[in-house]
C-alpha cells in the first residue's frame, strides 16, 4: 500500500527565493535541492508544483549537467546535420520503426493533437530534420515487455562521425539522471513519497530527438511552422536550445503567445499529456510551437535538443492518489505509456 505524506499543498502566493526570474515560465534554481536536505528538496519541489499547475513550463539553472556535456552534444549535432543529404539518407529511420530512431522522416506535430484535422495538418509538414536516440535499440536492452511489438527493438542508427555516439551516449546518460531527480521533486510536489514513480520509470523509453531547423531563403507556406502547435505526449521534457531566432513560444490561458526564455546552459522543462493524466490536469500539459525567424535573420539556422522522457512501455498511467477526491473523480480511463506513445506518432508521421 502505498504511504501518502501527510502535509499541505502549498499555497499561491509570493515565488520561492530559488525562482531566479519569475513569469509564466519561471526560471528555477535546482542546486539547493540536489545538494540539500529535505526542507530545501521541499522548497524547491514546490516552486515546479506551482509552476506546474500555471503554465506547465519552467526553465533550470543548477541542474549539475558539466557544461562539457552539452557542448559536445551540440557540436556533434551541428557537424551530423550539415552533412550531405545523401549521407543523411543513409540513416533514414526504417519504416517499421515507431520511434523513428536515426534520421526522421518528414511529419506535423499538429497532427498528433486530439483535435486535428490529420490531413490538413501533414499538408504542412513541419519544417526541422530530426536525429533521434532511444535506449530501446541497444545491444542487449531488455526494457520492453514480450508483448511490445517488433518495431520498438530495432537497432539505433549512428553516423560514421568521430566521437558523435560518445557525446550522444553520454548527454542521454546525464538526461536519464536529471529525469529521475526531477520525477522525485514531481512526487514531492504531489505529496507522494519521493520515490513513487521510479519503478515507473525505471524501464523508461525515451527518445533524445535532435531538431534542426534550416535556414528558410523561401518564406513558408501560410500556416506552416518550424515546429506546429502540439503538446508533449510523455511525463516531462527536458530541452537544451540554443538563442537563434525563431525559437520555442507556450500559449498562456488567455491564448496569448509568449517566449520561453533563452539562458545559456540551461534546460527547458514541461510536462507532457501523461503527467496531467496522472495529475488528474491539476497539472497542464501546455500547447507549444517553434516558429519561424523575421525574414531578415531567416538565414539563421537553429538547434535544439528535446529528451522526451516517456515511463517503462508497460507503465499504467492512471489518476494518483492525492489527485482525485469525492468532488474531483478521475477524468481519463487508465492507459498504458507505450501504447499511448505509438498512437501519437502514428498520427504525427502517417506510420
Amino acid at each position: 500500500m502505498t504511504t501518502l505524506i501527510d502535509h499541505p499543498m502549498p499555497q499561491h502566493g509570493p515565488r520561492s527565493p530559488i525562482t531566479v526570474v519569475d513569469g509564466y515560465v519561471p526560471v528555477i534554481d535546482l542546486a539547493s535541492a540536489l545538494g540539500g536536505g529535505a526542507t530545501d528538496r521541499r522548497a524547491v519541489a514546490d516552486a515546479i508544483g506551482e509552476t506546474c499547475e500555471t503554465s506547465g513550463f519552467l526553465v533550470v539553472v543548477g541542474h549539475g549537467v558539466p557544461a562539457e556535456t552539452l557542448t559536445r552534444m551540440y557540436d556533434a549535432t551541428r557537424e551530423f546535420f550539415a552533412l550531405p543529404q545523401e549521407q543523411k539518407e543513409v540513416l533514414r529511420s526504417d519504416a517499421r520503426d515507431p520511434l523513428m530512431r536515426g534520421f526522421g522522416r518528414k511529419g506535423s506535430l499538429a497532427a498528433s493533437n486530439a483535435d486535428a484535422t490529420v490531413e490538413e495538418e501533414r499538408a504542412r509538414p513541419d519544417l526541422s530534420e530530426t536525429f533521434t536516440y532511444n535506449r530501446l535499440g541497444d545491444p542487449g536492452d531488455t526494457s520492453l515487455p514480450p508483448t511490445a511489438g517488433a518495431g520498438l527493438r530495432l537497432p539505433n542508427k549512428w553516423p560514421a562521425l568521430p566521437g558523435f555516439e560518445d557525446a550522444y551516449r553520454a548527454y542521454y546518460a546525464r538526461m536519464e539522471d536529471l529525469a529521475v531527480e526531477i520525477m522525485r521533486l514531481f512526487a514531492l510536489a504531489l505529496r507522494l513519497p519521493e520515490d513513487w514513480f521510479d519503478a515507473k520509470v525505471d524501464r523508461h523509453m525515451t527518445n533524445l530527438t535532435a531538431n534542426y531547423y534550416p535556414a528558410q531563403p523561401v518564406a513558408p507556406d501560410p500556416g506552416q511552422l518550424r515546429k506546429g502547435v502540439h503538446s508533449d505526449w510523455g511525463s516531462l521534457t527536458l530541452l537544451y536550445q540554443d538563442d537563434a531566432p525563431g525559437g520555442l513560444q507556450v500559449r498562456d490561458k488567455n491564448g496569448d503567445w509568449l517566449d520561453v526564455p533563452v539562458i545559456p546552459g540551461s534546460f527547458v522543462v514541461n510536462i507532457g499529456d501523461l503527467m496531467a493524466i496522472w495529475t488528474n490536469d491539476r497539472w497542464v500539459s501546455t500547447v507549444h510551437r517553434v516558429v519561424n525567424p523575421p525574414r531578415e535573420v531567416s538565414h539563421r539556422e537553429r538547434f535544439s535538443m528535446p529528451f522526451f522522457h516517456q515511463p517503462n512501455f508497460d507503465t499504467l498511467i492512471e489518476c494518483i492518489p492525492t489527485c482525485t477526491g469525492p468532488d474531483t473523480p478521475p477524468k481519463y480511463a487508465p492507459v498504458l505509456s507505450g501504447e499511448y506513445i505509438m498512437d501519437k506518432f502514428r498520427r504525427a508521421y502517417d506510420l
